[in-house]
């Protein structure tokens, strides 16, 4: 399997070679911050509505003051494709609220 040479790419292959099996779904987390709470209650009031089977969570940010993360779970296949175009989904969609996509990451169980 070959990966392109960026973040994402990077990522995936680091997956791969630890042994993470990326043919089968995983709880992957994309990372969306604000500068207000409420910015990002919106959003994930938003998610709520539209989108039920994202599971999110809102929380000040353990390591930037004054900034809210909404960290956004979305299970799937953990594809280049599908996380680059969940990404830009996300970045359309958080900039409704002011926020911005800053990532994503596989959740551990």
């Amino acid at each position: 399997m070959n990966f392109p040479n960026d973040d994402t790419g990077n990522v995936l292959k680091d997956m791969k070679n630890a042994g993470i099996d990326l043919n089968k779904e995983h709880k992957i987390v994309f990372f969306q911050l604000f500068e207000q709470e409420q910015q990002a209650r919106e959003m994930a009031k938003h998610l709520e509505e539209k989108h039920p089977q994202i599971n999110f969570s809102v929380h000040a940010d353990p390591e930037t003051p004054n900034v809210w993360d909404l960290d956004c779970t979305v299970t799937m296949l953990p594809s280049y494709d599908g996380i680059v175009a969940q990404e830009a989904e996300f970045e359309l969609l958080a900039a409704k609220f002011n926020g911005y996509n800053d990532g994503w990451g596989i959740a551990v169980d």
